[in-house]
C-alpha cells in the first residue's frame, strides 16, 4: 500500500490503542513512518523496488538480492527505534516541543 493510504486507514485505528498502552504520540508516529519505509523497500511488493527496477533496468530478483544489506540495516534501525523510545523522543524534547 501507499504510505498516505496506510496513514489514513490505520492511524485513526491504532492511535487510540497506542495512547491506552502508554506509547508517546511522537514515538508512535516515528514507528509508523519507519515501518512504512521498510515496507516500501521490502520484497515482493515494495513500490521502491519497482521504481528502482525501472530506473536501473534490473530485474526484481537481482535487485532484491542487491537490496538485502540495506533492508537488514533498516530492520535493525526499526528495532532500535521501536524498543528505545528515548532515541526518537530526544530531539523534540531538547527543542522544547514536548
Amino acid at each position: 500500500m501507499e504510505p498516505s493510504s496506510i496513514v489514513l486507514i490505520f492511524a485513526p485505528i491504532l492511535f487510540p490503542v497506542a495512547l491506552k498502552l502508554g506509547i508517546d504520540p511522537v514515538h508512535f508516529g516515528i514507528i509508523m513512518v519507519v515501518n512504512m519505509e521498510v515496507g516500501m523497500c521490502h520484497p515482493p511488493v515494495g513500490l521502491n523496488l519497482y521504481v528502482a527496477s525501472g530506473i536501473t533496468k534490473m530485474g526484481i530478483t537481482e535487485l532484491t538480492v542487491a537490496v538485502w544489506p540495506w533492508l537488514l540495516s533498516m530492520l535493525v534501525f526499526m528495532m532500535v527505534v521501536t524498543y528505545w523510545p528515548g532515541l526518537s523522543i530526544w530531539l523534540p524534547t531538547r527543542l522544547g516541543m514536548m
